[in-house]
């Protein structure tokens, strides 16, 4: 199942959402998840997923491999969910035993929680799927640009967060491999009690502390060794261009926001 983690991970493709530029669509995808919590009733999460839905139909990505890879996320998701379907008083109580209840309010949260959660990390995903990581840190780099005067280390800021983005893709893999390596000696990772799995999952860890040490001193000496000094003084080889169409994305994540304060109570 972690090798099925799609987040982080980059698919070269020649759509429209690909050719846009990194600083578009890193805007878009940080105003979705702002806007986001301005919806307050059905019908603006049924706008929202179909806005959604439509940007991965544009992406040209398989909405089949795109449900695949979410899928290892799904148990974070209905564990948030469950807090609130189960602690949130309000409206008709339909069970209750303790400190537990079911109420009106609960299930209406528990629902709007969980499309929540899936409209963000479908386009947080799409984000990853269409961008280069190289591309991505420019952007951010880019946008950071104003703290600059603040002594804020921009670049060194976006080269950590492309490579933590960069590598978690990796991670899971080498996650994949331990737990391959575990069942090959006998390990059920699947087998007993919830505080049994926990414990199973233990031996993973020291693994793969060591593996992330390991590559992260690989990294660094490579970088050493290929004169990095940081980002002052450098130059650019990727150029980002802004286009017309990256305008027009902006423009419509803003007849996105005024259509939503529309439709909700």
């Amino acid at each position: 199942m972690m090798n099925k983690l799609i987040l982080g991970r980059y698919l070269p493709g020649d759509s429209l959402v690909h050719r846009l530029d990194p600083r578009a669509k890193l805007v878009a995808s940080f105003y979705f998840i702002a806007i986001i919590f301005l919806a307050n009733n059905l019908w603006s999460y049924l706008f929202l997923g179909a806005f959604t839905l439509f940007c991965l139909w544009l992406s040209k990505i398989d909405f089949g491999f795109f449900l695949r890879g979410v899928k290892p996320l799904i148990w974070l998701i209905l564990f948030t969910v469950a807090l609130q379907v189960f602690f949130t008083s309000g409206g008709e109580v339909y069970w209750k035993w303790g400190v537990f209840q079911l109420t009106e309010f609960g299930l209406k949260n528990g629902l709007f929680i969980f499309c929540r959660f899936v409209l963000i990390i479908f386009m947080s995903t799409l984000l990853t799927l269409t961008t280069p990581p190289l591309a991505l840190s420019d952007a951010i780099e880019y946008l950071l640009r104003p703290l600059k005067p603040l002594k804020v280390p921009v670049h060194e800021i976006s080269l950590m967060l492309s490579i933590a983005l960069r590598f978690v893709p990796t991670l899971m893999d080498e996650t994949e491999k331990i737990m391959n390596a575990q069942r090959a000696r006998g390990v059920d990772f699947g087998e007993g009690n919830l505080i049994q799995k926990m414990k199973a999952v233990i031996p993973l860890l020291i693994p793969l502390f060591v593996s992330s040490f390991n590559r992260a001193d690989d990294l660094a000496t490579a970088m050493e060794a290929r004169g990095y000094q940081g980002g002052d003084g450098r130059t650019k080889y990727r150029i980002l261009h802004w286009s017309t169409k990256d305008t027009i994305v902006i423009l419509t994540f803003a007849v996105l926001t005024a259509v939503l304060m529309y439709i909700r109570n």
